[in-house]
């Protein structure tokens, strides 16, 4: 692992060969990372690597590109391990992102497991990855889904959680932080909550192993879920975690190779931790570099790197809030990544297209959370999202493009 000096961001920033590009004529402006974080060369040029040099399918051949490529594929399991804190490897899956993982843990633990009767908890403001699965294990078990409201602030109070936790509750699922608008849930609270009553819990992390520190060990969660691609590596690639006790009494998600041990014509038994539920060929190169993301990280000051985000995202705040014409949806005591905002007059759609023809990236839409926007009764809003390479000159610009909007629709 390479150690870099102290957190720099110009230096961060020559390390995202997409920042310097330009849209119509201007510097890209990219605060659009909730959705899907720019890449650093070292990952791209591992990816790069796989397909150039080591090109084969794992665990399946002795010769040697098929022996590098499972040795570099097998390694990046420890590295996830390390940025968990998990106390072993077997507890970790390799899935297509937190939406796999949460369908495997709904598929896997709550359709056998649940009876009519249990309740299933999420909030308000889940991603719809953590409600469609969970609506669907409840027309399979005849269990029922239970709501936490967020209240005006765009936040889920322990008084809330709490009004809807019962002896029923068998699972609890949330949000590590929001990704429509940015709140920080108390899930070390709510997980010693859950297991007061005996309930499971599954932590959403999408968006919180990007800008939170995450011990999954100390948070005592059951399940912890994320995706690589807003960790800095590639799309289709991410992290179930659970418990090894909770994995081994929970039947294979799919069947194929690899996640057997024999197969005849009776009868097939699976293969140990984890693969037992890494069915079929996976994204070798996408794994691999989702491993070089994670070092990437390990070599910086993440201490130092956090922070940045943090000021940024409360500079962002500052900004946007001096604007007379723009409203901030959500004002959580804590927020991390991502700001949402109306903008008077002006359709999200609209303001995403004109701050495109300034080079700025924004999201525009109900950021797959309908459920968040029916509760605030909106359609949509714009939001800003941050990552390791923003900057407040960005913000400055985003300010100097909304200006820009409200001129056209005052």
């Amino acid at each position: 692992m390479t150690t870099r000096p102290p957190f720099e961001i110009d230096a961060i920033r020559r390390e995202f060969p997409a920042l310097a590009q330009s849209i119509h004529g201007k510097p890209l402006v990219y605060l659009d990372s909730a959705a899907t974080a720019l890449k650093p060369q070292a990952v791209i040029d591992s990816v790069v690597s796989v397909y150039a040099q080591d090109c084969a399918n794992i665990h399946r051949a002795v010769h040697t590109l098929s022996q590098r490529a499972t040795a570099r594929y097998d390694g990046v399991r420890e590295s996830v391990r390390k940025l968990l804190n998990a106390r072993s490897t077997k507890e970790l899956v390799y899935v297509r992102g937190t939406t796999e993982a949460i369908n495997l843990v709904a598929a896997s633990f709550a359709v056998p497991t649940l009876r009519e009767g249990d309740e299933i908890l999420v909030t308000e403001l889940e991603h719809h990855s953590n409600f469609v699965p969970w609506q669907l294990v409840r027309e399979k078990t005849g269990a029922t889904l239970v709501v936490v409201p967020v209240d005006d602030a765009g936040e889920v109070t322990l008084e809330a959680f709490r009004a809807k936790l019962s002896s029923r509750t068998k699972l609890v699922s949330v949000a590590h932080v929001s990704n429509a608008l940015g709140t920080v849930l108390p899930i070390a609270e709510i997980i010693a909550l859950a297991h007061d009553v005996g309930a499971k819990v599954m932590i959403d992390g999408a968006q919180g192993i990007v800008h939170e520190s995450v011990d999954v060990q100390a948070l005592d969660c059951d399940f912890y879920a994320f995706s690589g691609h807003k960790l800095y590596g590639p799309t289709g690639t991410g992290i179930l975690y659970a418990k090894e006790a909770l994995l081994e009494a929970m039947p294979p998600y799919q069947g194929g190779g690899d996640m057997i041990d024999r197969v005849t014509l009776a009868k097939t038994t699976w293969n140990e931790l984890p693969y037992k539920f890494e069915a079929g060929t996976p994204d070798i190169a996408g794994v691999i570099g989702l491993g070089a993301a994670i070092e990437w990280l390990f070599a910086l000051d993440r201490v130092a790197a956090r922070a940045h985000e943090h000021d940024v995202l409360r500079y962002a705040r500052e900004r946007l809030g001096e604007l007379p014409f723009v409203t901030i949806v959500g004002n959580a005591s804590k927020t991390s990544g991502a700001v949402s905002f109306l903008v008077d007059g002006a359709h999200p759609t609209d303001v995403g297209m004109i701050l495109d023809e300034h080079g700025i990236a924004v999201r525009t839409g109900h950021h797959c959370t309908q459920p968040l926007m029916d509760r605030f009764a909106i359609p949509a809003t714009a939001r800003a999202s941050f990552g390791i390479y923003s900057t407040r000159a960005e913000v400055d610009a985003l300010v100097t493009g909304l200006e820009a909007v409200r001129k056209l629709f005052a």
